[in-house]
């Protein structure tokens, strides 16, 4: 295994002890049954918007409310943030896309969680992704650059000669290249928006961390829900956001057509990946037990499939 990655993965496992002999798989299940008998804060909060009706150019401020709201109700970004750390913020920049077209996520999401972990105490914030489109016309044409370097992030275009190949010890990835700057980081924050994907019908929390990785992804379109539980448990999210304030209801996961989106006027934050999928999934018209990504990574004990099971708070913003 490359030594810089494997000293990440070690931190990552250090958490759990001495664990380093099971699966990521086996490892998420033990932290999930000592959640379970010694419950703590929220799992999820969902954030809708309750007050007067916003115009569609008009949702920055909107979004960055929700986006407060939710991470508030988890207890604060200090949860998650200790003074000093390096934060990586995981969107969906994988497309050049204005805001408005829901392929990519709401800048102002991104933004406002940039400013939250800067106030907590990060040291350094980055902002990055591995676009499908070129990087530097979706960087910009998305928002995500000028909301990120506004709230004081730094937004990181992917070296494709830096990936390195670690070790995912998963059903399915053995090894596969990752970004090893994102490894790096003390808490990689995981912010997709909830859109339709011609392949798996949804892309939302566990599809999105397809943009940490290099090599030739396609290939895991060949059993997309075992690759994407296998990168999800290899990277044991702490903490994802979903946009939803817009969702791309047809046509993704590129989009284009205006007629293709919906205002829902929602975020929702949580520390249970799968909970959070399921919600996406319902928002998009699917029973989350139908969607194959959402099955796989709640039979893989990564969360509960049942959102509403959730240690939940649903709150109006205003």
């Amino acid at each position: 295994m490359n030594d810089l990655t494997r000293r990440d993965f070690l931190r990552r496992a250090a958490a759990v002890g001495g664990a380093m002999a099971l699966s990521p798989v086996a490892l998420w299940a033990e932290e999930a049954a000592k959640k379970a008998v010694h419950p703590g804060p929220l799992d999820l909060c969902v954030a809708r918007w309750a007050g007067d009706p916003v115009p569609d150019e008009e949702t920055e401020a909107m979004a960055a409310r929700l986006t407060e709201r939710a991470i508030d109700a988890l207890g604060g970004m200090k949860r998650f943030v200790s003074r000093g750390d390096v934060v990586w913020i995981k969107p969906n920049i994988g497309w050049n896309r204005a805001p408005e077209l829901a392929a990519t996520t709401n800048p102002a999401v991104v933004g406002s969680l940039a400013r939250l972990c800067l106030d907590a105490g990060a040291k350094k914030v980055k902002v990055g992704d591995n676009p499908c489109h070129p990087a530097a016309e979706a960087y910009r044409n998305s928002g995500i650059e000028g909301a990120a370097r506004a709230a004081g992030a730094e937004t990181v275009f992917l070296d494709e000669d830096r990936f390195r190949e670690v070790k995912i010890g998963g059903d399915r990835l053995e090894k596969w290249p990752v970004y090893p700057e994102i490894l790096e980081a003390d808490l990689v924050i995981n912010v997709p928006i909830a859109k339709h994907h011609g392949l798996s019908q949804a892309t939302l929390c566990m599809k999105n961390y397809m943009g940490i990785v290099g090599g030739r992804r396609n290939a895991w379109h060949q059993d997309l829900p075992a690759c994407l539980t296998d990168i999800t448990a290899f990277m044991k999210p702490r903490l994802c956001v979903l946009d939803a304030v817009r969702i791309l209801t047809n046509n993704g996961p590129t989009g284009g057509n205006p007629k293709d989106v919906k205002r829902t006027d929602t975020v929702a934050a949580g520390v249970d990946v799968v909970a959070l999928d399921a919600f996406g999934a319902e928002l998009l018209g699917h029973r989350p037990d139908r969607l194959l990504t959402v099955q796989a990574g709640f039979r893989a004990g990564l969360g509960d499939i049942d959102w509403r099971a959730s240690v939940l708070e649903e709150i109006g913003v205003s």
